[in-house]
């Protein structure tokens, strides 16, 4: 070895004796690096200006580094270590300019390239240039992923004032399998490029996903978002307006969590009718950390929906507020509660502490070491209960793992920051409101401002002018009614406005851009999935309900009638561990080999969108065709737009099925209806052949039709 060489090593080894000492740097999935062949592209996130020093001095061996022309100026306090590597200076805007870069990894060899192209100024994915698209298809080279975590928590990212940043914190490496471009031969010029831009981005998701640990119970993930974001960081409001911090949090959870120990056992089912607040979040963080399941009662549900709910989970014990059920006029459902048995608990009467218990509680939460909470993240966590859209409700169990694994799924697929202010009006006893609308935000290190009902439609606007919303959730009917009722500048912070729990309709897109500029993006899930897909700021189409989120596993069956979709399966770690149902009070059913059926027929395009044709149950087979009824609603929505329609399909001798259409328009008249869906090109068998109006469409709690009911309507 001559002096050059020795002189190199020893930099290298001072540089990564001074990162291990500052950053306590850990290196994980060297195997995959060991086995992903000889000629190997190597793709990490950019999340700071440490990155190349990191890459450079971890790897085993000094690769050939492409370094963006542009952003080479801002790493000039590297170029003591670029020096001793082999660079070659690329322009990612220009991909003509790679054609050196591809005869030189063609030839061989292990070469780093930042897909970004750029530092992050969001926390999150940016987008992917064409340039390390281009390479990847090209070269043939394999695929190995490098997640580099913790850097941007450090005072080297461009994250100031979105993350909170320290000096020193710890940084992890990890390469995950290596893997090989997958792009159809036939695909060409920009096309392939496209897809290669997907495949990429596709795998720099999963990176996020599948580095990010979701083996862990839920409040053990609250603690460490205490840990990581701040004690003092505000956690949550209400409609108290009262900020609680994190470890305000923590105490509450912990203190109330504990009073249902002697009440209940563990594992048990505690029934909570509660609206979304701080109280609520509390109790169901704070049942978790003493192995009980919070049960999320609809409370617009009814008394009969209710109990039978309460059967299946077998809900002995049910929370619920004094304040609450005066303010809702609950008093009758309660009181059919209790005579069929079930134990009230009144919130303001059985959550009163001493002083002692209150200090005992303050000093666990700002103490208590996340490792302490450790359990079995495969436990039940949270029951929640379908819609009974289409039949009597069932129970659906997430464990800890179940919830934490989606919360990662969104946080690698949307920017999500702690700077961000969330508006959640949507009810915990819907996965939207409870998972998405105050877990994700919980662990994420976000603000959230808690409403009680998505039904004041005045005021939540106000609301989320005042706190300087930045992300706001709800389904299709909440943002329209929100959107009619709010001044232009009520939502000028929003940065993301999420609609899901049923289809986007055209009106309500329009009005929001139209009246506050902003894109609605539509997504989509089930109570037993949480979320499954959403469009995304990097993603993006109308009509579709976006991209799978990473580490879902789909498959799509054929349906005798249906010439595009099938009925959609899914398997992940976000999906349920199963159902409670009637027959069978308190026994766990789960999926069948761990895939869900959805129900829904979907179609999954080539760069790998969703688009929604309908519930299976909701097609209708008249004259030997099949019709989904939801298409059919949504036509008729554009002819007679601003109510709602609901369409049926009823027993007919002759033609199996035969067509009801069941509206909110007085006048709606058949005729006119006819000539406008034969005008579309519509046969005579997609025509309803009767229309029922009636004052108001019956509506579940979380805004969607309750089809059952419609049923109703029409059989009577």
């Amino acid at each position: 070895m001559n002096a050059h060489s020795r002189w190199k090593r020893g930099l290298y080894a001072l540089g990564r004796f001074i990162l291990r000492l500052l950053f306590r740097v850990e290196v994980r999935g060297m195997e995959h690096y060991h086995t992903a062949g000889e000629r190997v592209l190597i793709l990490p996130n950019h999340v700071s200006l440490l990155d190349p020093a990191l890459v450079a001095l971890f790897l085993p061996e000094p690769p050939l580094f492409a370094v963006n022309l542009f952003v080479a100026r801002a790493w000039s306090w590297t170029r003591p270590f670029l020096a001793l590597m082999r660079v070659w200076p690329m322009d990612p805007t220009n991909p003509f300019a790679m054609k050196g870069l591809i005869a030189e990894l063609k030839g061989g060899g292990r070469c780093v390239v930042f897909p970004e192209g750029r530092i992050t100024t969001t926390g999150g994915l940016m987008k992917i240039y064409d340039g390390a698209a281009l390479l990847a298809d090209k070269t043939g080279a394999t695929l190995l992923p490098l997640r580099i975590e913790g850097a941007q928590f450090s005072r080297a990212s461009y994250l100031a004032g979105k993350f909170p940043l320290r000096w020193f914190p710890k940084i992890t490496l990890s390469f995950l399998p290596p893997r090989s471009i997958e792009i159809p031969k036939e695909a060409r010029s920009r096309k392939r490029r496209e897809l290669a831009r997907t495949f990429l981005s596709d795998l720099m998701r999963e990176a996020a996903y599948w580095t990010a640990d979701h083996r862990k119970t839920l409040f053990q993930a609250f603690l460490e978002a205490r840990d990581l974001y701040g004690r003092g960081r505000v956690a949550a409001v209400d409609a108290t307006r009262k900020k609680v911090n994190y470890v305000q949090l923590a105490a509450a959870s912990l203190a109330l969590g504990k009073l249902f120990v002697p009440k209940t056992r563990a594992g048990e089912n505690v029934g909570l009718l509660l609206p979304g607040g701080v109280a609520t979040v509390a109790l169901l963080l704070g049942l978790s950390r003493f192995g009980r399941v919070s049960a999320m009662l609809n409370y617009t549900a009814g008394a009969k929906n209710i109990l039978a709910c309460s059967a299946a989970a077998r809900v002995k014990t049910v929370v619920t507020s004094r304040r609450f059920v005066e303010a809702g006029k609950f008093g009758s459902l309660v009181k059919a509660l209790e005579e069929d048995g079930l134990e009230i608990v009144w919130l303001e009467d059985f959550a009163k502490f001493s002083a002692l218990a209150k200090i005992a509680a303050r000093l666990k939460a700002r103490f208590m070491s996340a490792s302490a909470t450790a359990g079995d993240p495969d436990a039940p966590a949270l029951t929640l209960f379908t819609s009974g859209s289409e039949g009597a409700p069932k129970g659906v169990v997430l464990s800890h793992a179940n919830i934490i694994a989606n919360r990662n799924q969104l946080v690698s697929s949307i920017d999500f920051a702690p700077s961000d202010v969330v508006m959640n009006a949507m009810p915990m006893f819907h996965v939207f409101g409870c998972v998405v609308g105050a877990l994700m935000p919980l662990l994420t290190g976000i603000k959230t401002f808690y409403y009680p009902t998505p039904l004041h439609y005045r005021l939540i606007p106000q609301i989320a002018y005042d706190i300087d919303a930045t992300v706001v959730f709800g389904t299709d009917t909440f943002l329209y009614g929100y959107a009619r009722n709010a001044h232009p500048y009520d939502f000028y912070r929003a940065r993301y406005v999420f609609a899901g729990a049923e289809k986007l309709r055209d009106r309500t897109r329009q009005l929001w851009e139209e009246k506050f500029g902003i894109r609605i993006i539509e997504g989509y899930g089930a109570t037993e999935t949480s979320i499954l897909s959403a469009n995304t700021a990097l993603s993006f189409r109308v009509g579709a309900v976006g991209r799978l989120m990473p580490g879902v596993d789909w498959r799509v069956e054929p349906v005798p009638g249906i010439e595009e979709g099938g009925r959609f399966f899914v398997k992940g770690a976000n999906v349920m561990l199963g159902y409670l149902k009637a027959d069978r009070p308190g026994v766990l059913q789960p999926p069948d080999n761990g895939w869900y059926d959805t129900g829904d027929i979907i179609h999954v395009d080539e760069y790998g969108f969703l688009t929604i044709k309908g519930r299976a149950k909701r097609f209708a087979k008249i004259g030997g065709e099949m019709l989904s009824l939801t298409a059919l609603e949504e036509e008729i929505e554009r002819l007679w737009p601003g109510v709602g329609h609901a369409m049926t399909a009823v027993q007919d001798e002759r033609k199996g099925e035969r067509l009801i259409l069941v509206t909110e328009k007085q006048d709606a008249a058949r005729d006119e209806l006819h000539e406008y869906m034969k005008g579309l090109g519509y046969v005579e068998a997609s025509i309803p052949k009767k229309i029922l109006t009636v004052p108001k469409l019956p509506l579940l709690g979380s805004g969607k039709t309750d089809y059952p009911a419609v049923m109703e309507l029409v059989n009577q």
